[in-house]
């Protein structure tokens, strides 16, 4: 079975060197959530020193057994000369209390998320940037499943940094394999890439295809991200993540990029 299936075997490997991985690193997020770090990592400029406009995209390992398999992903905007940062971002555990998992907020850009370190996936800075900030809020505000929270496939906070990336392609949000929910549209079936380029058919975010300069070439099976990237060379997991070089979120300035 094995030498007729090597491809798979590699694949299934993979995944269980990256669990132990997870596991060995504390990443899954077994840290009390009510105890664990939310300091900011260094990645997010300034506002004291820093007059221009910034967008910035994160993703970090979900909150306890979570984390394991996905992440969650938020958008931080600057506008220039602002003061601090405001972030667009979805958290399912809103819907106890308020009839809407949307969360707009002042917070660090870049502050842990409950102990897990956050990755860069876009950065957008300059001229241009502050007319992306705001189709970023008009988008974030007519977001179609506020109402509703599903971990798996989705709607979750992956699907709506998924609908931000749409809406405002030039940020070129590469979102990584293990952002389970980014794929789900509902009851649509083909749409632009998360990206906002290229093109994406999916099945209730449970069985689809994604190809685009920015995300490659992507297979989803029940949820779980299976691609390739040709340049900078990758391979995407489930759990594991991206494998190879990563993509410089920095590529592009401004609204033009």
């Amino acid at each position: 079975m094995l030498r007729k299936r090597p491809f798979m075997s590699l694949l299934a490997l993979l995944s269980i060197v990256g669990i132990v991985a997870l596991v060995v690193a504390g990443r899954g997020g077994l840290t009390d959530w009510r105890t664990a770090s939310r300091a900011p990592v260094g990645l997010a400029p300034d506002p004291a020193s820093t007059p221009e406009a910034v967008v910035q995209v994160y993703a970090a390992r979900a909150v306890r057994w979570r984390g394991y398999f996905g992440v969650h992903s938020w958008v931080a905007v600057k506008p220039a000369r602002a003061p601090a940062y405001t972030i667009y971002e979805v958290i399912g555990w809103r819907l106890r209390y308020s009839d809407s998992a949307l969360a707009i907020r002042q917070r660090g850009a870049d502050e842990r998320w409950f102990g897990s370190e956050p990755e860069l996936l876009a950065d957008k800075r300059g001229p241009g940037v502050d007319r992306l900030i705001e189709r970023i809020d008009a988008a974030a505000r007519a977001y179609p499943y506020a109402a509703e929270y599903g971990v798996w496939p989705g709607p979750n906070s992956n699907t709506f940094t998924a609908w931000i990336g749409r809406a405002v392609p030039e940020l070129e949000v590469d979102l990584p394999p293990t952002a389970i929910g980014k794929d789900y549209l509902r009851d649509r079936w083909i749409a632009t890439a998360p990206s906002g380029r290229g093109i994406q058919l999916s099945l209730y975010g449970l069985l689809g295809i994604t190809a685009s300069a920015i995300e490659g070439m992507e297979i989803n099976i029940l949820g779980l991200t299976f691609g390739v990237h040709p340049y900078p060379p990758a391979i995407k997991l489930p759990i594991v993540g991206r494998l190879g070089a990563a993509r410089d979120a920095r590529s592009g300035t401004g609204g033009g990029s």
